[in-house]
């Protein structure tokens, strides 16, 4: 056998072939291994600045109410409500305080991560988002660079990673009476004019500007006045088309009525548009006129637990229809005493809760002269306290106190021994609202000089949700069209808290919303 030669040998040989491709797939996984180690560490601190972003942004949003300081308040949130950490980029550990990024706020939704311009406000009535970028930081290709180091001697660049994040606020009222009136002044906190009566009328119809007490119909944001877009899908309108039936329904009915409506921005129509008379708001007290004569027999549209209001029908029958004449055995609640003589020496169609004048006459007209005596929960209640600005009872508490000393809300017993009304309804074939609130109803207060408002405005800020007892029947003053005024005494605040039990009681949803 012909001997090979040791170099043909050595050529030939396949002898620690594995070890070279070993030696090569190990250069390959040692900087797989490497990649993915620094690769980890920067999407870890890409994801905790990213959550710190997030966090901040919404403690911040969340306090981006419209109110003159909220955006002190939400610098104020986001600087001590807010603290994390991060792990592996270079500098500080911790994450807190109001070093670690920059907040920017917004009056529209920033158009993307990279840009607002356009959007930016200080004014904290228009900054309705804010915006979060956190400082950037430096993140060491540790392994990476002492692997590639090895290969060709050169050293890659850091990993720089920062975060941005957009969050929003939005406060609906859900369940409100879809109406508003114009402030007598500004601010005009509702807890702090309790028991006061306000004279709403119907404003008018593009004639000039409203002024004080004027009262619109409302509807949502970007509804382009379309009456419809108020019903509330499942509620007791839903399925109706006329304009003249859905605002009868949502003005006159009872229960689930409209759909939610932004504290921000509300369109504004005139009061008495789309059939809105004094109609629909009167089926509380067991008057049933024009188009809502039908609606007698209806569960939606049945009267209040107290519906006394000193006047009778004129003619006979017990449901009062068109024509009417005052009871003279029964009185409704009085009005404050600046509006007698009618219109009075109150300022700006708002009384100063002081109705002394005629109060002991209520008592005297319902309970007295038909031989009864005054109740004993009624001591007091004529007493006007001018150091509190306040009465011994407000018009409220006296009706609810009637319902009560009658047996309660369920109850059909008289509340008054009157031979002229009861205080039940009796022209409605249907049971009586077992609920106070059926005479209450929440109106939006506007600024109507920040905000000019003149028969229609879109997108107008709601300063306050008002709480408004109807203290007497919604009447007109006969002309084309009418001038429709309601009487109502302001029992609080709806703003934020819910109102009532039931039926009205407004819900209002605080929505932080983070965007990106």
């Amino acid at each position: 056998m012909e001997r090979r030669s040791k170099i043909a040998q050595f050529a030939h040989s396949t002898k620690g072939s594995i070890a070279v491709l070993w030696a090569m797939s190990l250069v390959v996984l040692l900087g797989l291994v490497a990649l993915s180690f620094d690769f980890g560490r920067m999407a870890s601190t890409q994801a905790e600045l990213q959550s710190y972003a997030d966090h901040v942004a919404l403690a911040a949003g969340g306090e981006l109410d419209g109110k003159s300081d909220a955006i002190t308040r939400a610098q104020a949130a986001a600087a001590n409500l807010v603290s994390d950490s991060q792990t592996f980029a270079e500098g500080v550990r911790a994450l807190s305080g109001d070093t670690n990024y920059t907040l920017s706020f917004h009056s529209s939704l920033p158009s993307s991560d990279l840009s607002a311009v356009g959007s930016t406000t200080t004014d904290p009535a228009l900054a309705s988002y804010v915006r979060v970028l956190v400082n950037t930081r430096n993140v060491r290709y540790t392994f990476y660079s002492a692997f590639n180091a090895l290969l060709d001697g050169t050293t890659p660049a850091d990993a720089q990673v920062n975060a941005v994040a957009v969050a929003g606020y939005t406060q609906y009222a859900c369940d409100v009476t879809p109406l508003m009136f114009c402030l007598p002044e500004v601010p005009f906190p509702a807890e702090d004019n309790v028991g006061r009566l306000i004279q709403l009328r119907s404003g008018g119809n593009g004639a000039g500007a409203w002024g004080p007490g004027d009262f619109g119909f409302l509807l949502p944001l970007g509804s382009g006045y379309d009456i419809s877009s108020v019903i509330d899908d499942e509620g007791a309108c839903s399925g109706l088309s006329s304009a003249v039936q859905i605002a009868s329904c949502i003005m006159g009915a009872y229960g689930n009525l409209a759909r939610c409506y932004s504290t921000r921005g509300v369109d504004v129509m005139t009061g008495q548009g789309n059939g809105l008379t004094s109609a629909a708001f009167n089926t509380r007290f067991d008057l049933y006129r024009a188009t809502m004569t039908g609606e007698r027999n209806v569960a939606d549209f049945a009267p209040a637990p107290n519906v006394i209001k000193g006047i009778i029908p004129n003619g006979g029958g017990s449901c009062i229809g068109n024509r009417e004449r005052p009871s003279p055995t029964s009185m409704g609640l009085p009005r404050d005493n600046c509006f007698y003589p009618f219109p009075g020496t109150c300022t700006n169609r708002v009384g100063s809760g002081n109705w002394s004048d005629n109060c002991n006459a209520y008592f005297q007209t319902n309970y007295v002269d038909n031989g009864v005596a005054i109740p004993a929960w009624a001591a007091g209640a004529c007493t006007w306290d001018p150091l509190a600005g306040e009465m011994g009872m407000t018009r409220w508490e006296v009706y609810k106190a009637e319902i009560d000393a009658a047996g309660g809300l369920a109850s059909t017993t008289p509340l008054l021994n009157s031979p002229d009304e009861t205080g039940r309804g009796s022209c409605s074939s249907q049971p009586q609202i077992q609920d106070y609130d059926r005479r209450m109803v929440i109106a939006a207060g506007i600024d109507c000089v920040s905000h000019p408002i003149n028969g229609r405005a879109t997108d107008v800020p709601v300063e306050e949700y008002y709480k408004v007892f109807m203290t007497e029947p919604v009447g007109d003053d006969g002309t084309t069209p009418p001038n429709v005024d309601i009487w109502g005494e302001i029992i609080g605040s709806a703003g934020g808290s819910g109102a009532g039990s039931g039926g009205l009681g407004s819900v209002f949803h605080d929505v932080v919303q983070l965007y990106r």
